[in-house]
């Protein structure tokens, strides 16, 4: 039988920077491969990596290709997730398929998390989660992300989850799970487009030194391999505006109930009718919460690599 290894190739910078115990982050590709229109998306990957070093940490782009896991790409490398139609969409549960067969894809935060913590990474930063989807009771719909989140040991700084899912339920998912949710300068959930979801946390932090406390607690208390959840707003001035956001959104899940759209097809459906119907603006949003996320995410890994 072939032999493959689900330990992902590093790049010379991310190794080096390991090694040298300085701060490194963890991207996703799902955004560069299925989440933008080119060439802006390589554009925006470019540019997510550029804001990680500019902040003294190292970015570690993860992706699959021919089969091979990477946490760190090259240019050429970025080039081709970014500009290659065959590069599939990749969940962690697809990696065994696509290590065995040699297929290429872009790793979604399931994936990422999981890949980012095989390469012993601590910090990632993504735009916001999959969930609980709304008419759980009815389709049992929930994203892979809680469940791999649930047992790995990563520090997510998100935008909170997408607001087309339900919200609360996806709280109280990650409750039942055990993830800590932590709001970044805020007691309100994030609301991805929005600042918040008008739903509480229990947990406030303030800075990065403080999150990297939280970590370093959670490895002295030896509990179960789980993540940590840093929910950061997206700035005030950047969010979609929250009368556009409600009145858009209901419109699109009504749409989505009379075409009969259904199970995997509703996510993609309802943010691409949010970007048709607001003129682009909530994908505007979007990337200012990635960026904002992608910032933070190198000052908290800049506090983890601090000698503790």
């Amino acid at each position: 039988m072939p032999q493959h290894s689900a330990i992902p190739v590093l790049s010379e910078e991310v190794r080096e920077a390991l090694a040298a115990r300085r701060p490194v982050v963890a991207l996703e590709s799902t955004i560069l491969a299925h989440g933008l229109p080119r060439p802006r998306n390589l554009q925006v990957g470019e540019e997510l990596e550029a804001l990680v070093r500019a902040r003294g940490a190292v970015p570690a782009t993860v992706a699959v290709l021919d089969g091979v896991p990477y946490a760190g790409l090259d240019k050429a490398q970025l080039e081709r997730v970014a500009g290659d139609d065959a590069v599939r969409k990749l969940g962690h549960r697809d990696l065994p398929a696509a290590l065995a067969t040699g297929a290429s894809g872009a790793t979604t935060v399931s994936a990422t998390a999981f890949l980012a913590a095989r390469a012993g990474l601590r910090v990632f930063a993504t735009g916001g989660l999959g969930g609980v989807h709304r008419e759980w009771t009815a389709t049992q719909d929930e994203s892979a992300d809680l469940a791999l989140l649930a047992r790995t040991r990563i520090t997510v700084v998100c935008a909170g989850v997408k607001s087309i899912l339900d919200v609360p339920a996806t709280l109280q998912r990650l409750e039942t799970l055990g993830v800590t949710v932590l709001g970044y300068g805020t007691d309100r959930f994030p609301g991805f487009y929005l600042r918040s979801s008008g739903e509480p946390v229990d947990w406030t932090v303030d800075s990065p030194r403080q999150v990297a406390a939280v970590m370093a607690a959670q490895d002295s208390l030896g509990g179960p391999d789980s993540a940590i959840l840093v929910a950061n707003p997206v700035a005030a001035e950047e969010q979609l505006d929250p009368e556009l956001h409600d009145r858009v959104l209901a419109e699109a899940l009504a749409a989505a109930g009379s075409a009969g759209i259904t199970g995997q097809a509703v996510t993609p459906f309802l943010l691409s009718y949010l970007v048709r119907a607001t003129g682009g603006a909530s994908l505007e949003a979007n990337l200012a919460a990635v960026r904002g996320n992608v910032r933070l995410a190198a000052g908290i890994a800049a506090a983890w690599a601090q000698p503790r």
